[in-house]
């Protein structure tokens, strides 16, 4: 048995979306603020509380946009039904799969409402929603006048709703039919939280303060494996060593009850000393007791072997090796938790906050792929080998946790502007579906590049994969340079992009992924101009004499492998922008002049005064520059210009490129070319080359 899919109306940022969950671990990656904490705070409200609850503050903003709409609804008379149809609600819907042969459904059973004997899924709903015969109450004592001020008005009834909805709103639990979902059964609450158990390890930042108190996080987990060996259906060994804990203490309090409370007793004064008239002496005496949950909690610590006989605090290890001990011990807790249950629920969800907090990027990459294992050998060790059926939800800001993740576990949260409200909400991407049918030799080079360069597309606000080093090592630069005098929030250098090093051999193969992203990238890469020599093959030759490309990103691109210099000399933006992608390859500087065949070609006719261009003719040009580019050592060129030598311009195409990465004008869907920009001309005739201010 294991929960399937997830689908979600309402909930903060998780205004519509659906998840789907691996069968064991699902690793959830975005950037900041794209909806991964609300999905682990919805679980914990309705998991984890005894009747789930909710505040206006819940609701989506597209939600209070239709709260209000329901509101001015009711004013201009509108019947109740249709008041109600447009009341949002939070609604969660949990589709599960369970095997048919199984001879017991337990908790189950109760959920399964369909006569199909061949369905092996049940439906969960979960509506957090107004009360029957309330819509009068909660917009009682309210008006609406359309000729007044509206956002006043607006703000006003926000105010009385976060009051209402919290005392109106209430959740009702539904199991639905797969087939036939008008065919519902109200269940009761707490027959949700006895099918599905959960688990929740937050991000462990506050395991480094110790600057004003030890905190000793670890120990407080003793507690609850304590309660946990304590309760009945745990089993022998848990129990007995917690009798044996309750049986210590009690020598313990046996000899309190003695000498320690006498003596104790001496302490207090006989308030008839103090001789205010009336006051009978009440002869106070003292009662001291151990429980050995508050030892555990407020007495115990845990300490790290050292030598001589000192342990060490908790707080001396290091913050790495205590974030990852705290979580091992969660997850024994959870386990030892799940198998004390007395019915055993159908399934344990856990869900893991960003487990990378304090740890080394090695150990996380480990932590990941360990994760299956520890359960499994939780299960071999604590339960007979009996299969423990969790699921872990691990979300993570981690470039090495998410590139040892599968692609088909992965699910990409991307926090976008709704169209039509203008609102920023969540999209989920699926990397399972959303790169089905990309082919898998494909598939396996992505995964294996993320891995082994800790690509970080998956975090970034933009992206640029370019050509090699020199573009490289020179694109901090340039990215300086053009964002002189641009806004602050328009300056490149302000945002996130990731930079990916793929040549033009491989940069192709990235276009499906970065297209599912919705990832606004340039692709800057090379004209890589060839003809054909004696022996019909091609070979390397200057941009005016080339009838081919040997550049496999831009012949996939335009779909043409003959694809000439001078057709791509004439493509214009719009051809060179599908969607979110963008792709520039050398172009002349200026109308007549030469192109470049390579970034240090392109280079050095953007500063001709630099390479002593300046009295060779603008025909001339190309030749001069041929041998000296052919020469040049990439990295030393690279490094020369980015820090010893920075008076230079930006080549045209890397320019124009840069300009359009930093532009966050929408774009068409993926695949459809992006309208061209009012009067745009092939790239050959630009009205004057293009001046970038020196650093």
């Amino acid at each position: 048995m294991r929960i399937e899919k997830i689908d979600i109306t309402n909930f903060r940022l998780l205004n519509d979306v659906n998840l789907r969950l691996e069968e064991r671990t699902t690793v959830i990656v975005g950037r900041n603020n794209s909806g991964k904490t609300s999905l682990t705070e919805l679980f914990r409200r309705l998991l984890q509380e005894k009747s789930p609850s909710f505040r206006l503050e819940d609701f989506s903003l597209c939600a209070h946009k239709h709260l209000w709409d329901a509101f001015v609804l009711k004013c201009n008379g509108s019947d109740e039904p249709a008041v109600r149809m447009a009341l949002p609600a939070i609604e969660v819907t949990l589709t599960l799969s369970y095997d048919k042969e199984s001879p017991s459904l337990g908790a189950l059973s109760d959920f399964i409402v369909d006569l199909d004997p061949d369905c092996a899924e049940v439906v969960i709903a979960i509506h957090y929603q107004l009360k029957d015969g309330e819509i009068d109450t909660l917009f009682a004592d309210l008006s609406f006048d359309a000729a007044a001020d509206v956002e006043k008005q607006k703000l006003a009834f926000f105010r009385a709703m976060k009051d209402r909805v919290p005392a109106l709103y209430r959740v009702h639990l539904n199991a639905v039919d797969p087939n036939q979902p008008a065919n519902t059964k109200p269940m009761e609450w707490p027959r949700v939280q006895d099918l599905l158990q959960s688990g929740f390890i937050n991000a462990q930042r506050g395991l480094d303060d110790t600057t004003h108190r030890d905190k000793d996080v670890l120990g407080k987990i003793l507690e609850a494996l304590f309660n946990t060996a304590s309760s009945k259906s745990a089993d022998d060994k848990d129990r007995d060593a917690a009798r044996a804990l309750d049986t210590a203490v009690q020598s313990v309090q046996d000899q309190l009850d003695g000498d320690f409370n006498t003596n104790l007793k001496a302490l207090l004064p006989a308030f008839s000393l103090f001789g205010y008239p009336g006051l009978v002496d009440p002869d106070l005496r003292t009662e001291t007791t151990l429980d050995v949950q508050r030892l555990l909690t407020n007495h115990t610590k845990v300490r790290y072997a050292g030598v001589n006989g000192v342990s060490l605090p908790e707080a001396y290890n290091g913050l790495g090796a205590r974030n990852l001990i705290f979580i091992l011990l969660q997850l024994l807790e959870f386990f030892k938790s799940f198998k004390a249950r007395q019915a055993a629920p159908g399934v344990h969800i856990v869900f893991i906050e960003e487990p990378e907090a304090h740890l080394h990027p090695q150990m996380a990459e480990v932590f990941i792929r360990k994760l299956e294992e520890i359960a499994a050998v939780f299960a071999d060790k604590f339960n007979e080998g009996l299969p423990w059926p969790v699921q872990f939800v691990v979300t993570t800001h981690s470039t090495h946790m998410a590139n040892e993740a599968r692609f088909e576990a992965m699910r990409y949260f991307l926090a976008a502007t709704d169209k039509t409200t203008n609102f920023c909400t969540t999209r989920i991407k699926d990397l399972r579906q959303g790169l089905g049918d990309t082919p898998k030799e494909h598939r396996e080079f992505l995964h294996q590049y993320m891995t082994l360069t800790r690509c970080d597309l998956l975090f970034a606000d933009k992206a640029a994969l370019i050509e090699g080093t020199s573009e490289r090592l020179l694109l901090p630069k340039m990215i300086g340079k053009i964002d002189v005098g641009r806004a602050v929030d328009a300056k490149l250098s302000s945002q996130y992009v990731s930079v990916i090093e793929v040549g033009g051999a491989y940069a192709h193969i990235f276009f499906k992924l970065l297209e599912f992203l919705e990832l606004r990238t340039l692709i800057i890469t090379d004209l890589d101009s060839a003809k054909k020599n004696a022996k019909n093959a091609l070979a390397t030759s200057k941009v005016s004499e080339s009838t081919h490309t040997t550049n496999a990103c831009i012949k996939d691109w335009f779909g043409n492998p003959a694809i000439s210099p001078a057709e791509l000399g004439q493509k214009t933006p719009a051809e060179r922008t599908h969607g979110k992608l963008h792709l520039a390859y050398e172009v002349p500087e200026a109308a007549g002049q030469p192109c470049g065949r390579s970034f240090e070609d392109a280079f050095m006719l953007a500063n001709p005064s630099m390479f002593e261009l300046d009295n060779v003719p603008v025909g001339d040009r190309e030749d001069s520059i041929w041998d000296k580019a052919q020469a040049v050592k990439k990295s030393d060129f690279a490094l020369k210009y980015a820090i010893e030598e920075t008076g230079w311009n930006v080549p045209r195409y890397i320019a124009e490129g840069l300009r359009w990465l930093a532009d966050d004008s929408p774009a068409g869907p993926p695949g459809v070319p992006a309208a061209p920009p009012a009067g745009s001309a092939p790239i050959p005739a630009p009205a004057s080359p293009p001046q970038v201010p020196n650093a």
